[in-house]
């Protein structure tokens, strides 16, 4: 039996399909595994937020969205993009299915303690540069393995100067920098983004745990395995254009030339070109684009949409150029339409669909179909992780994915005139 059900919670996300909600579902596949989910956590005892619910959602945009996430928790789940949650202060990390058996059955985990590396990064972002920047720059700095056997601790001035959905985004992808957990200290901003949330602690019980909160973060001199530092001042919009997140520039530069680089990142880089046909040394801006994507748990947030949205208001997407918007949960969803977000979408001629993964990953109907090259606001670019074997994903912000989509190509976002109207 799970041995603590009220401290356990479930949603679907990778496999829901966004574009209907009518059951039964097409794919017999997803059918059965929805309909064993929803037999499972009822025969457990487990609160379960499918659609009938209002708040289903990608797992990692609803813990806290919920309340349910908080500094100082130890928080598992069976998706290595768990360490989303470390942006509230909380320990948070993936985990296999044998594992997620063991915590359901004893509520215990044995791991190897990690070193912890402080990313500090100092500056004002310029406009156009956003979080999605900064965790893609550190990953193109450290590498993929960079930070295996590391927790991340994210400080600095920028960091501190983020929104609550703006560290959850460079958590979120510490997973690709090789990283177990992403962390932020628990501070101000994390106190008001908790406070009135559903699942949140209220009256004093919320001041007793608020006082705890602010023993969990790091002190002033604690010490680190490593430090790796980033001036974001000088930070541009980045692309990942190859076929790990690593594999990232600045979307004013131009592909690596195989020969100009270290020896041991040349074959990392040959392989890309072979799979992705580009032409080394051209501009990163020549790169057209079939597919956009807004969506999954590193960028579906309502910040996320509203920054996307200023870049199509008034604007409409490229002829050829299939574009979606994939909000992370019903709550995000009902938000944006309160704030008609989703018609300025709409009439831009991009999809509105329903919450979950989508085209972050192929286990549900959005999937890239034969070679197509797709803009997207997700987390990897790994060969066909957007469910073609063939597709080529091009990770960047919201932001740059809506400029993508008006302009049939990778764009810099820096030269295009945001709408002012919303």
């Amino acid at each position: 039996k799970v041995a603590h059900p009220e401290r356990t919670f479930a949603t679907v996300d990778h496999i829901v399909p966004t574009d209907t909600r009518k059951r039964p579902y097409d794919d017999q596949l997803i059918e059965t595994m929805m309909s064993s989910l929803e037999r499972n956590t009822k025969e457990a005892g487990i609160r379960f937020f499918n659609i009938e619910s209002g708040r289903q959602g990608i797992v990692h945009i609803l813990g806290p969205e919920l309340g349910l996430s908080r500094p100082g928790m130890t928080i598992a789940c069976g998706d290595s993009h768990t360490a989303t949650h470390g942006g509230l202060g909380a320990v948070a990390f993936g985990i296999g299915t044998s594992q997620v058996r063991d915590i359901l059955a004893t509520q215990t985990l044995a791991l190897d303690p990690l070193k912890v590396r402080r990313i500090e990064v100092s500056g004002k972002l310029s406009p156009g540069v956003y979080a999605k920047d900064v965790i893609l720059k550190v990953i193109a700095d450290l590498g993929v393995r960079g930070g295996l056997g590391f927790a991340y601790e994210y400080g600095g001035s920028t960091v501190d100067a983020m929104s609550m959905e703006e560290r959850f985004t460079i958590c979120n992808m510490s997973i690709e920098g090789g990283a177990r957990v992403g962390y932020v200290n628990p501070d101000s901003v994390t106190e008001e983004y908790i406070a009135g949330r559903p699942f949140a602690p209220k009256g004093k019980d919320f001041e007793t745990e608020r006082e705890y909160w602010r023993t969990v973060a790091s002190d002033r001199d604690a010490s680190y395995g490593d430090v790796y530092e980033l001036d974001a001042s000088k930070l541009a919009p980045m692309v990942a254009w190859g076929i790990t997140p690593g594999q990232g520039v600045p979307v004013d530069g131009r592909l690596p030339v195989p020969e100009h680089l270290p020896q041991e990142e040349r074959a990392g880089v040959e392989a890309a070109y072979r799979h992705t046909g580009y032409e080394p040394g051209s501009p990163v801006t020549d790169i057209p684009i079939d597919v956009a994507f807004v969506g999954s748990c590193t960028n579906s947030r309502i910040s996320d949409l509203r920054e996307a949205a200023r870049f199509v208001q008034g604007r409409r997407v490229a002829d050829g150029v299939k574009a979606m918007v994939v909000p992370g949960s019903m709550s995000v969803a009902a938000q944006a339409a309160d704030e008609g977000l989703d018609v300025i979408f709409r009439e831009a001629g991009f999809e509105w669909r329903g919450a979950g993964c989508s085209l972050c990953l192929g286990m549900n109907p959005d999937k890239l179909s034969g070679r197509q090259i797709c803009a997207s606001s997700s987390n990897r670019n790994y060969i066909g992780r957007q469910g073609s074997p063939d597709g080529r994903t091009l990770l960047m912000s919201p932001a740059m994915v809506a400029a993508a989509a008006v302009n049939g190509r990778v764009t810099d976002i820096r030269t295009q005139n945001p709408g002012d109207r919303l």
